[in-house]
This record gives structure tokens, sequence and C-alpha cells, in this order.
């Protein structure tokens, strides 16, 4: 067993389909069948399942997945590392983040990553819980992994770093009426930021998330203390809950990552206290990473000093303990 019958296997899984992978691979597809076939008279055992003309992973195949993944990897991060020492000439950062963190801070830090490193690229996959970037990470399908919870979520012997917390604000359409705001407006980082009681949203129309986020489990909550506030949309992929409230259709509760894209379209936000935090972190397996991945993290931990330096001296006791 060598890399490459590993690598060879990685693109089927990824296809599904001997043709499709042999493209990806730029071989013929003969190769690729006799390649894989080596290889499972090696390991004694079907790594796939021929069932009419498709293919399916046998229970062997499903679990070669995430060790093969990490030789693949760790390979590339010697074979980067030997390329480049002092700095990173070309390579791929792969990291999953949930949609929230992946509006901010995974903007600003792949700006700032990108602006380092121009010849590098960065992928992002999509998840939508906290449960869902901690599995992707430990299987090896990302080596990065950006995500939001309201206390610490259980890692599984991943390493965590805390970058910033972000309070939930609600977001009103343009030209409806809001609920009744307490304070003159300002900015959503600033004190002066106007702000509503949950008691205030009597009466709203709201946009919600499925249940599992904290977004869903704040109007949850206000629905259940006996507010008379009406769900009139559901919706499965976060990303439609701004148009719709830009549409009119009603109000939104969404972390505060948001508020600056939601204020230059035109939505109106404000503060909901008492004040909810989704805790931003990123997280990443405890061995070695790769140069790319490196990088990342180091590009990370300068923003999270940044943010510290620039909100001046916090207490111990007073930084998420994730």
């Amino acid at each position: 067993m060598d890399v490459r019958q590993l690598t060879y296997f990685l693109a089927v899984v990824e296809t599904m389909n001997f043709g499709r992978a042999a493209e990806q691979l730029y071989i013929a597809q003969p190769s690729l069948s006799q390649a894989i076939g080596t290889l499972e008279r090696e390991l004694g055992v079907p790594l796939f399942h021929r069932v009419g003309r498709g293919i399916v992973l046998s229970d062997a195949g499903a679990q070669l997945i995430e060790p093969a993944r990490q030789v693949v990897r760790d390979l590339e991060a010697a074979r980067a590392a030997a390329r480049s020492v002092h700095e990173l000439q070309r390579g791929r950062v792969e990291l999953i983040a949930m949609p929230s963190p992946g509006v901010e801070p995974l903007s600003t830090l792949i700006r700032d990553f990108t602006a380092a490193h121009p010849a590098m690229t960065v992928t992002a996959d999509a998840a939508f819980t906290p449960e869902e970037v901690v599995h992707a990470v430990k299987a090896g399908r990302s080596e990065l992994g950006l995500l939001g919870a309201a206390s610490p979520p259980h890692t599984g012997g991943l390493r965590v770093l805390p970058i910033e917390d972000q309070p939930l604000v609600l977001l009103s359409p343009p030209e409806d009426d809001a609920p009744q705001a307490r304070e003159d407006p300002g900015s959503v980082d600033d004190p002066a930021t106007p702000a509503v009681a949950r008691e205030a949203l009597a009466g709203a129309r709201l946009i919600v998330s499925r249940r599992g986020s904290l977004m869903r489990g704040l109007v949850d909550d206000v629905l259940a203390s006996g507010v008379d506030a009406q769900v009139v949309v559901e919706v499965e992929h976060r990303t439609s809950i701004l148009p719709l409230v830009l549409a009119g259709v009603g109000h939104a509760v969404l972390p505060s990552s948001w508020a600056p894209l939601a204020q230059r379209s035109g939505a109106r936000v404000r503060r909901i206290e008492p004040a909810v935090l989704l805790r931003i972190a990123l997280v990443f397996r405890t061995g070695t990473l790769t140069p790319a991945a490196q990088a990342f993290v180091r590009c990370a931990e300068r923003h999270v000093s940044d943010q510290e330096t620039a909100a001046g001296p916090v207490a111990l006791n007073d930084r998420p303990g994730l």
C-alpha cells in the first residue's frame, strides 16, 4: 500500500464513480481500476461493492477514509515544508465554518491571510451545528473548523482557539415598524445602539432558522414566556434570512456578525436585552498541521491579539472559557 493508491481511493470516494475519478486524477480508468484492485488484494478486503453500474463503499472502505486522508495530508505537509521553509509559496487551507462565523470573523481572517500569503488558496465547507464542525475536523475532512456556540462545545480533544463573542441582535425591515427601541441610534458594538427587551417582540412577525441554533433557542424562549409573537417563516439556510428581512417579511434574530451587512443593505439593527452571546472559536487537531493551516492559525491568533489590544485590558475571568 502506498500514498498513490490512497490518493486514488479517496478520489473514488469523493466522486463515487471510477470514470469521474480517473478524469479528476488525469489517468486512464483501467489504470485506476487496477490500482484499486491491487489495494484491495493487499488489504484482503473489498473497498467498494459493485452494484449494477454504480458502486457503494464497503464497511472496510468506510473505515479507511479517515486514516487515508491523514496519510495524504501528512505527506503533503512534509512536501510543503520541504518546498518552503521561510514562506508559503503554494498550498491550500481546508476549513469548515458555520453560517454566522462564516460571515465574520471568517471574512476578515481570509482577507488577512490571503494578503499575507497571496499564492495560497482557502476552501471553506459549510456546516450548520458545532457538532458537524467538530466531526469534520476529527474525521480529517477539514483541518480547521470555525464554530459558534452558547457554551463550550464537546471537542473530543481538539485544540480550541477562542476568537470573539457575538451578541445576538434583532434585524428589522427598512420600512416596517420595529419593536420599540430604548435608546438613541449608535453602532452595534456601542452601548448606545438601540436596544429592545425580549418582551418588546410582542406582535412581531419573526423569521427563524431550524431548531437547534442559539438564535432559534432565543425565539423559542420568548414564545414560551408568553410573548405573543408569530413565526411566519422557518428556513433551512440561514443565508436566506437577511433577504427576507429586507423584503419586509418580518424580523429576525441573528448574531452581530450580520449587522454591518444588514445596515449597509438598509435593515435596522437593535441589541437584544438581556444580552445572549454566540462564542466563536477555531478548532483543529492537536497533531501536526500542514504549513498552510499553521499559517492560518497564526493569522487567527493575531486577529485575537489585535481585538484584545483594541478593547483594552481584559480580566482573566472575563475571557470565554472554550
